[in-house]
């Protein structure tokens, strides 16, 4: 396959360009870094290599007349425009499934870390505050209530491990999935006023973009300052400017969040609140799980190239 050209449109893992480069003539980010080069290349590129936040819009698309397919290397592709994609026959992939563990473990930690303060904890003892006074008391999550905005596979592996701390759990999603055994609920504002903790975990876009907002955060643990919010989907499902304001007045009690509106700038007063935890967008960030991306990213360029059937198109490429 090194006669066809692919183009990647983002800073890639140095897992998928070993392979890329190996299999075809990759050229990264030309159309940001040379554009007369790449106007004369775009004829020839026949396949996009991209990550999860990667943006390819319809105008980028309309420049390739030759384009196939487009590998996120990635379970979110709200940055790539499907429906130009699937207007053209383009076929757009992803990198589901191979990456559930690690994020429901994250969250799980996120969790954990805000209920009970372990950041902030760690700085009371290492600074020498304990000399002074103990650390104070925290919040008990084992058997509280947990509300997942969103139920795929990574939602259901939340909750399997929620369940080992004898919580109770709810979820929200766009309709009712028969078979699983928890309560859903129809709205994340009726969700939230019947949790402790919110963990949302639903695909970004247009479609979700603020789903959390502020009424959602004043419904969290019934607005008694209790509510622990924590995201591990994509920045834009919160409205970051609500979030913030519900920390600082105390409307709820804490959040863990592993991503934000604007990647990856973080506003000044959401670092500077004590009872948040952040983490830099590393749900995914195992070598183990990395590598299972840049495989399964590398297959479904192989097996299209190959004339075979793709491994994990997206949801709206399938059949």
């Amino acid at each position: 396959m090194t006669d066809i050209h692919a183009l990647a449109v983002a800073k890639l893992s140095p897992m998928f360009v070993s392979q890329l480069a190996t299999a075809f003539t990759l050229h990264d980010r030309l159309h940001e870094t040379d554009p007369a080069a790449f106007a004369a290349l775009a004829p020839r590129i026949r396949a996009l290599a991209a990550s999860g936040d990667s943006k390819v819009s319809a105008e980028l698309m309309a420049t390739l007349p030759a384009l196939e397919v487009i590998s996120v290397m990635g379970v979110g592709y709200d940055g790539i425009a499907v429906q130009a994609a699937k207007a053209r026959g383009i076929v757009v992939t992803h990198t589901p499934g191979v990456l559930n563990d690690d994020v429901a473990d994250l969250a799980l930690g996120l969790m954990l870390c805000a209920a009970r303060q372990l950041p902030a904890a760690d700085r009371h003892a290492r600074e020498g505050s304990w000399l002074q006074a103990p650390m104070p008391l925290a919040r008990k999550m084992s058997g509280a209530r947990l509300g997942l905005v969103g139920i795929g596979r990574i939602g259901q592996a939340i909750a399997s491990r929620a369940a080992a701390f004898g919580m109770s759990i709810a979820y929200t999603a766009r309709s009712a999935r028969p078979g699983l055994p928890f309560p859903f609920f129809d709205s994340p504002r009726a969700l939230a006023a019947e949790v402790d903790f919110l963990v949302v975990i639903t695909p970004g876009g247009a479609d979700t973009r603020h789903l959390i907002d502020a009424e959602v955060l004043r419904a969290l643990g019934k607005g008694r300052g209790e509510g622990i919010l924590v995201n591990v989907a994509r920045g834009s499902v919160v409205d970051e400017a609500a979030l913030i304001d519900a920390l600082e007045r105390g409307v709820i009690a804490g959040a863990g969040l592993d991503v934000f509106e604007d990647e990856p700038r973080i506003p000044v007063r959401l670092s500077a609140l004590p009872h948040v935890v952040l983490t830099p967008h590393i749900g995914s960030a195992t070598g183990q799980t990395r590598q299972a991306m840049a495989d399964l990213a590398f297959a479904n360029l192989r097996e299209h190239f190959a004339g075979r059937p793709l491994p994990t198109p997206v949801p709206e490429c399938r059949g």
